[in-house]
């Protein structure tokens, strides 16, 4: 893969209603509608506040993230050069690539389970057999490359929308909206804390973005569609899972979902649901450890890396208790929240929007000693630290915000006054 500009002109082909489908799929999941029912304590009326403004927060971030991937054409890991420096950018590549094979095995292992526990009434239910089907698969679809998933997720994804219709029928006609609104509040857990775990879950893509908006015709149609994609079916699952979550007590609300989907004699849509909204989801992890790979090894074959994270990822499924990794995986995922506020804060605040050809070759200003912008690895420690302080310390605000920010504004203070520096030196 070329240094620089990673995709060319012509392979620009994807528009808004392409984007609006690519995170659509992303966030039509299993582990969304499990996530919205950690908003129980908040009750319906709180809940679903929190996750309409946490979405409105959180998409904006992931939907800006995503211009400077379509406005400059190159994939996450290479835009987070011009602030870290190109050897800086390495580690952030490292944790990339480490999370999303993990969150792969993580989401295959998601899928076997549940798929095997739909199929078993058909006398077909082999969880490691599911896992390895839809590992096989997801790779696949990983490898066809951004040509053909504008036309498989047309497929898919519209099929997906009109099931998670379905879907929502079958719950809210199980459990009546009126009587979900009347369970009361626990007082255990604040608005803010419940906002914090919405946000978390769009900035999670953050590492991602890009990797897929290089692709875009037009930066406002890639915001526009990426905006609209994850909000709207991130917030709807978020809700699904809340309403299951109100009305049983479930600390898995998925389950309970497509279990009410099997009462109502629609268990081969729900396992429909499973498979097609693993490979949509999961495919995009696959593919993205593949890119953040080619930023450290610009000559090894993006396909076969692809090849080797897939196999990596499913081995991991068949292998390991792969839910015990999630904390590391959670662990990982929370260092990119103080990563992203610096390369926003640098693209949108302190390079006005546009990066010259030199900020991802490291020449001329973005020549830092040794590859390593020292400025931009501060602030990193320092947004990382403020984001650990508060999950442990259970901030009423949260953690990904303030670790975001803290990070931000860190940047900002040390850069400006490097800049100051090196003005008056000249001068």
């Amino acid at each position: 893969m070329k240094q620089g500009k990673q995709a060319m002109t012509k392979d620009r082909n994807l528009g808004g209603v392409d984007y609006f489908l690519l995170w659509s799929g992303a966030a039509i999941s299993l582990a969304e509608i499990w996530a919205g029912g950690l908003m129980v304590p908040l009750g319906l009326s709180l809940g679903l506040l929190a996750i309409i403004l946490g979405h409105l927060i959180g998409n904006t971030f992931l939907a800006l993230g995503g211009v400077i991937g379509s406005r400059q054409e190159v994939p996450t890991m290479v835009g987070v050069r011009p602030s870290f420096g190109i050897r800086g950018s390495y580690l952030p590549s490292i944790l990339n690539v480490v999370q999303l094979i993990g969150w792969t095995a993580v989401m295959l292992l998601i899928c076997g389970s549940a798929a095997h526990n739909l199929a078993s009434s058909y006398g077909f239910s082999h969880q490691k057999v599911w896992i390895l089907a839809s590992g096989i698969i997801t790779t696949l679809w990983a490898l066809s490359g951004h040509r053909h998933w504008k036309w498989l997720h047309r497929i898919a994804v519209s099929a997906l929308l009109g099931l998670c219709v379905v879907l929502s029928i079958v719950v809210f006609h199980k459990y009546s909206i009126t009587e979900l609104w009347k369970v009361p509040t626990t007082g255990n857990f604040s608005f803010m804390l419940g906002l914090d775990l919405v946000i978390a879950m769009p900035i999670s893509w953050l590492p991602l973005v890009s990797d897929y908006s290089r692709f875009a015709k037009k930066s406002r149609q890639c915001f526009w569609g990426t905006w609209l994609g994850y909000f709207i079916m991130s917030s709807w699952m978020y809700a699904l899972g809340l309403a299951a979550a109100l009305a049983t007590a479930s600390p898995d609300p998925s389950e309970i979902v497509l279990q009410l989907m099997v009462e109502y004699g629609l268990a081969v849509p729900a396992l429909f649901v499973v498979v097609f909204s693993t490979f949509t989801t999961t495919f995009l992890d696959i593919y993205s450890a593949a890119v953040s790979s080619t930023n450290i090894f610009p000559k090894v074959s993006e396909k076969w890396t692809m090849v080797g994270g897939g196999v990596l990822g499913t081995l991991l499924a068949l292998v390991f208790p792969v839910t015990q990794y999630e904390n590391f995986l959670l662990f990982i995922g929370g260092m990119f929240c103080p990563i992203f506020g610096i390369v926003l804060t640098d693209y949108f605040l302190l390079r006005g929007g546009n990066y010259p050809p030199e900020a991802f070759t490291g020449e001329k200003e973005f020549s830092y000693a040794g590859g390593i912008n020292v400025m931009a690895l501060v602030a990193w420690i320092v947004g990382f630290g403020i984001y650990e302080l508060g999950y442990y310390v259970s901030w009423q605000i949260g953690s990904s915000m303030p670790g975001m920010i803290s990070a931000g504004l860190t940047y900002m203070v040390l850069m400006r006054l490097k800049m100051g520096r090196s003005l008056a030196y000249s001068n």
